[in-house]
């Protein structure tokens, strides 16, 4: 512009006169950086602000307040029913999330007091994932369990179940325990049973194969694999092998889950 005048700029790129001003008023604030002429955000300054009846703000609070960190979502069945009941024009799922917001953020998270004194958040313990492009070559290279769960007479069982994946090598016990001991127990056995040296344990999220099982896989040195939440895919073998068993032996003697030896003796042979 200060070699070939005003005219000529605005011939060559078709703006206002104000605009190429603008552009020379960024670029000196930039210190002549190319990058002070780009766009900035465009939302507006002043923008409008969300009005809805206190007495539906309230019940939000109120709650959050009785169940807390729960979205947007979850919480909307509640607060129509409130204001069907009060004649109030109910929010949005997506209003509802916006309006928390507005007041502050109203979710609660668990939180734990630190050696420092300092209050945090407790985030939720992380796992080891199986990885997605895993490949089985050998015997004992990744081995998996699940479990199944049955209501006899409104008594619960539960049948652990054992797979090789390379040789499909599988084994099943019931027990009327669901707890981490009782699958850290079934393993003791299916090391016995199987005759190869195991290296991956793979396993869905449950609590059975927290703790007690967790800890016995450690002292082991092996190494634990978690698959994703509502992904039985990722352990479909071993999921393939419960239907089998459920199609061809447990259907047929659901009687004998009331006495767990009985049936164990029974589903070995």
């Amino acid at each position: 512009m200060e070699k070939h005048g005003t005219e000529a700029v605005l011939e060559a790129y078709g703006v206002h006169r104000l605009t190429l001003f603008y552009w020379q008023k960024n670029l000196k604030n930039g210190n002549g950086k190319t990058q002070a002429l780009n766009s900035g955000s465009k939302s507006p300054k002043v923008t409008r602000k969300r009005l809805w009846d206190a007495n539906i703000l309230d019940e939000i609070r109120r709650l959050l307040d009785r169940y807390p960190n729960l979205g947007e979502e979850k919480l909307y069945p509640f607060l129509a029913k409130f204001c069907t009941a009060n004649n109030l024009p109910c929010p949005k799922h997506v209003t509802i999330g916006r309006l928390m917001k507005d007041m502050g953020g109203l979710r609660k998270f668990p939180q734990k007091v630190s050696h420092f004194g300092k209050t945090k958040k407790v985030n939720r313990q992380k796992v080891l994932r199986k990885p997605k492009h895993l490949k089985i070559t050998h015997a004992g290279h990744v081995v998996a369990l699940d479990t199944i769960e049955r209501f006899v007479n409104g008594c619960r069982r539960y049948i652990i179940t054992f797979e090789d994946i390379h040789t499909r090598f599988a084994f099943a016990w019931c027990t009327t325990s669901h707890a981490s001991l009782a699958a850290k127990e079934f393993f003791d056995l299916c090391r016995v049973a199987f005759p190869f040296q195991m290296e991956f344990v793979l396993t869905d999220n449950g609590s059975e194969f927290k703790k007690h099982f967790n800890e016995e896989l450690k002292n082991l040195h092996l190494t634990h694999y978690h698959t994703y939440p509502r992904t039985p895919k990722m352990n479909a073998h071993v999921e393939r092998f419960n239907r089998t068993i459920q199609e061809e032996f447990v259907d047929y003697h659901t009687g004998l889950l009331l006495d767990p030896v009985k049936f164990n003796h029974a589903l070995m042979d």
